[in-house]
């Protein structure tokens, strides 16, 4: 049973059902912002209900953590966060999403640890340009950072 365990942890990750997906681009003032996630599937689930449900912590994606590396330091919505690599999750609302920027990486997406925290800021809950099904991340020239996922789209800003 061991070696199973061992042998699951070494698949390869692009052929689980939420695979892992990487987005690149740069905040208003220069920096480098990337991130890493995996792409769950709405599959008929309600977003902000049945899964991401509002008003509880979120991983932002599946499987492992997703995570959220800048190069520089960068404000979110007008908080500092030094250059490093961190975890990124949610609390989904309806009209606002609260986005946490947690110091611990490495962990499973379940393993969130508040006490880790570096910084909570009020992100945007907006309706969707186009349905989603796999969530996915988008980085535009200005730093605005969307998840699209289902009919929402949870927005935040890097400067």
């Amino acid at each position: 049973m061991l070696n199973v365990a061992m042998a699951f942890g070494q698949a390869d990750k692009s052929s689980r059902p939420s695979p892992p997906a990487t987005v690149s681009g740069k905040s208003a003032g220069g920096a480098n912002v990337k991130i890493d996630y995996s792409t769950p599937s709405v599959k008929g689930r309600t977003v902000g209900g049945d899964v991401a449900p509002n008003g509880k912590v979120w991983r932002a994606g599946a499987n492992e953590a997703t995570i959220l590396e800048v190069d520089k330091d960068v404000t979110i919505e007008g908080k500092k966060v030094p250059a490093g690599k961190y975890t990124l999750w949610a609390i989904p609302g309806e009209k606002e999403t609260t986005i946490i920027i947690n110091k611990e990486t490495g962990q499973w997406g379940t393993q969130y640890k508040e006490g880790q925290d570096l910084v909570r800021v009020a992100g945007k809950t907006e309706k969707a340009p186009a349905f989603t099904e796999k969530l996915t991340y988008v980085i535009d020239k200005s730093g605005k950072v969307s998840l699209l996922w289902g009919d929402k789209a949870y927005v935040f800003n890097v400067k």
